[in-house]
């Protein structure tokens, strides 16, 4: 019987290091799969600043034309208050 229990030890032994060696394949296999998937989740992640910037810019374009169209007009509301107010004195300077 002490012979068996030798032939036994060394197969358990295989055994245990073969289920050792299977355990760290598995971590490593998941370690892999997991480093896989970040880049696509950074690659997602820059695609949306990319849209993100360019709808950022598009908004600042509209915001550069209208306040260029604000000052256009507000130039122009100067005049016209200008020349009233210039009429309006005229028209007491005479009276």
């Amino acid at each position: 019987m002490a012979d068996d229990r030798t032939d036994t030890n060394p197969i358990d032994a295989a055994f245990a290091r073969l289920d050792s060696a299977l355990s760290r394949l598995d971590a490593v296999v998941a370690r892999r799969l997991e480093a896989e998937a970040e880049p696509d989740d950074r690659d997602a992640e820059l695609a949306l600043m990319d849209e993100d910037r360019a709808r950022l810019a598009a908004a600042l374009d509209a915001a550069s034309a209208h306040l260029a169209d604000v000052e256009a007009t507000t130039g122009l509301v100067g005049q016209r208050l200008d020349r009233a107010i210039q009429t309006v004195q005229g028209v007491l300077g005479r009276a």
